[in-house]
Formats: structure tokens, C-alpha cells, sequence
């Protein structure tokens, strides 16, 4: 599995539509990925003068996958060289392509996006199989309020790496914010079933809890939301949002009385 957590790290907060008053996931469970020692330390001339071009000129280097067009010949030959550069700088294109991607997530901490998406880019024409690259792809597409491109991105992720609990989660979190924008109820569905995946893979994560509430109060379904609810209180008070439980309360009454 190409894909590396440390959640303790850091966390994208994220501000959402206030559709639903504050009845809403808040972030993406994705955080910038420590790399091996030998990565973390590596110094080379590949990575000294990607840092040193200037990437605002060349629109589609920040485009996510470089646009997914035809590449003009200029474009080729700067790929070659770069792949180049990487040959004789990495013991190979899989340990320079989790490089690119570290860095990527580095840039997305700093809130350089454009940065972090040729980064991420860089690190998809490395390895297309780099879960990482769609991953930070569709966190910066996110964070751009792209919310079509987010989602279809952090598929591209899922199919690569498969179950994985952060990455299911964040797409659910970005179906979430696109149902409450665009009223898609298909979109809702597929975020309760990643939601879904999630529990069934990790039956503790409460996270996804308290997001199985929320889609169940987005259906008006407030029974599930608060059955949901109290799955989340008793495996992690930390995760419950105090605001949607205001909004949940004033749609019904705690059926079990904790909370009025």
C-alpha cells in the first residue's frame, strides 16, 4: 500500500457551505506524510530546480494530471529530461515519486496549492500508481471549491489503493459538501456507502459515525441520525459537533434523553 498516515501530524480545517446552519463535516482526514529517512534527507539537483522554475507560467503543470490532454512537444521533452534528472538522483521513480508527493502535502500545509499540485502532478508522472498524487490532487481541487474534480480525483486514489479508511473518508466529506451545494441525492448515496465501508472495515471509527448522523439528518431520516450519533458519543465524545446537535434536537427530541 502506497499510501502512508501519521493523522497525529496535521489536519486540513476546512470551511464548509453553511447549508445546513453548522451541521457539517469539517475536514479532510488527509495530513502531510512523514517519508523514510533516506527520502526526508534526500538532496538533489532534480529537486533544486523544480523548486527553482517558475510553475505560474505553465498552466497546466497546476492543472490536475497536467489537464489529461495531448502534450505538445515542448511538454514531452521537458518530461523527458525531468524523468532524466530522476533516474540518476532516486534509486527509482517509485522512491522519486513518493518524494514529489511528500513535498506536495509539505506545500498543502503551507497553503501553496498551485505548488502542491505540480508537486502532485510531478509525482503522478513518476508513478500512476501512486495513490498519494490522486489523493493530494483531490485535496487541492477541494480546498479550490472544485468539488466534481475533488471527488473524481480521490476515486482515482480509491481504485489504486482500495480500502483505505482516511482516503474513503475524505470523499465521502467531499460528497457531503457537493449534496448540500447541489442537492444530488445519488451523490449523498455514495458518500453513506463509503461512510458504510468505513464502519465495516473499522466498527471504533467514530469520525464516520457522527458523518453517518449527518447523512441521515440530510434525508430526514432523525432516528438513524440519532442512533448514529450515539454510536459516535460512546466510542469518542471528542468527534461529536455540538452545532449539528443543536440543529438535530431541534428536528426531534433525543430519543434516549442524554442530550437536551
Amino acid at each position: 500500500m502506497n499510501v502512508r498516515r501519521n493523522r497525529g501530524h496535521w489536519s486540513l480545517i476546512l470551511a464548509l457551505l453553511p447549508l445546513v446552519a453548522a451541521a457539517q463535516p469539517r475536514q479532510l482526514m488527509s495530513s502531510a506524510r512523514p517519508v523514510t529517512a533516506h527520502v526526508a534527507s534526500h538532496t538533489s539537483t532534480t529537486t533544486d530546480n523544480t523548486r527553482s522554475e517558475s510553475i505560474d507560467i505553465e498552466t497546466l503543470s497546476i492543472m490536475p494530471l497536467f489537464g489529461e490532454r495531448p502534450k505538445t512537444a515542448e511538454q514531452i521533452d521537458r518530461e523527458i529530461h525531468f524523468l532524466n534528472d530522476c533516474d540518476q538522483n532516486f534509486t527509482s521513480r517509485t522512491e522519486a515519486s513518493d518524494f514529489f508527493a511528500a513535498r506536495g502535502w509539505d506545500y498543502v500545509a503551507d497553503g501553496q496549492l498551485d505548488t502542491a499540485a505540480h508537486r502532485f502532478n510531478l509525482a503522478w508522472l513518476l508513478n500512476d500508481r501512486n495513490a498519494d498524487a490522486y489523493w493530494g490532487l483531490g485535496v487541492v481541487s477541494y480546498q479550490k471549491e472544485n468539488l466534481p474534480e475533488a471527488a473524481r480525483l480521490l476515486r482515482k486514489g480509491i481504485d489504486v489503493v482500495g480500502t483505505n479508511v482516511e482516503l474513503m473518508g475524505d470523499l465521502a466529506t467531499v460528497e457531503i459538501k457537493q449534496f448540500q451545494k447541489e442537492q444530488h441525492r445519488p451523490t449523498l448515496d455514495d458518500a453513506e456507502q463509503q461512510l458504510q465501508r468505513i464502519v465495516v472495515q473499522d466498527p471504533a471509527h467514530a469520525a464516520s459515525y457522527q458523518k453517518l448522523s449527518l447523512v441521515s439528518y440530510l434525508k430526514a431520516d432523525y432516528d438513524k441520525a440519532w442512533d448514529y450519533f450515539h454510536q459516535a458519543r460512546q466510542l469518542d465524545m471528542s468527534v461529536l459537533d455540538l452545532s449539528f446537535l443543536s440543529d438535530l434536537i431541534a428536528k426531534r427530541p433525543d430519543p434516549k434523553g442524554v442530550f437536551k
